[in-house]
């Protein structure tokens, strides 16, 4: 079929770009890969904590600075200022880290309300920053029985919300309590291999896009909002 009628009346020209494969081309950073690690367990011995830790040994293995956020103390989503310690802390993590690795146990079907807390906590905006708009996600869960990809469907879906780019490959560890030794290290398995085939891309995903990921997630629709908001703000000072 053939559109003869090739008009686009509704669109604002002035703020429309011709993407271009040369716009993808940024200078490149040669600090390491900078990755923020939460995981949604506070129990003593918590298999998410344990496969987030496994998790970060392989990243340092593979270049990266990684930082492992505790969320033992941080309050319930709006219970307390976000001034208070722990969820400025976490704030000041997702803003440093350019890629992320969630990790949370499967309770009720579900993610555990300890790991919703963490993103509930996260704004898609700090005024002029948007702390995680554009970087990567790797999703893991883990089950106390049979595997299930209930928790990782959850988390793909908020990872898409946040606006961040979230990597193809995901882990789900059936029957944790089998998988780690009696030193809290996990045991060789598929499970471990999968692992590290997700820390692997992910790290592959945050070098490809960490240069060029503001124009990655620039958005026409908001061009248009901004200009809209700067006439009226005009509009409103000479009236």
């Amino acid at each position: 079929m053939e559109i003869k009628d090739l008009s686009l009346p509704n669109l604002d020209e002035n703020q429309f770009n011709v993407t271009r494969s040369e716009d993808l081309v940024a200078p490149k950073s040669t600090h390491k890969p900078r990755i923020l690690l939460l995981y949604g367990s506070l129990r003593k011995r918590s298999f998410s904590k344990l496969v987030i830790e496994e998790s970060a040994r392989l990243l340092v293995k593979m270049g990266a600075e990684v930082r492992i956020f505790d969320p033992e103390g941080l309050p319930l989503p709006d219970a307390e200022d976000p001034t208070h310690p722990k969820v400025a802390e976490l704030r000041d993590l997702v803003i440093w880290s350019e890629g992320q690795v969630w990790c949370s146990p499967e309770k009720h079907g579900s993610m555990t309300g300890i790991m919703k807390a963490q993103i509930d906590w996260i704004p898609l905006s700090m005024g002029a920053v948007r702390p995680t708009q554009g970087k990567t996600l790797a999703v893991m869960q883990v089950c106390g029985g049979s595997q299930s990809f209930n928790v990782v469907n959850q988390l793909r879906v908020l990872g898409r919300w946040m606006r961040m780019v979230t990597i193809p490959n995901q882990s789900s560890v059936a029957k944790a309590f089998l998988e780690f030794d009696d030193n809290d290290r996990m045991k060789p398995s598929g499970y471990y291999n999968r692992i590290v085939d997700v820390m692997e891309e992910l790290v592959k995903f945050t070098l490809l896009t960490r240069d060029n990921s503001d124009f990655l997630v620039d958005r026409y629709s908001e061009r248009v909002e901004s200009v809209e908001q700067l006439m009226q703000r005009v509009n409103q000072k000479e009236g």
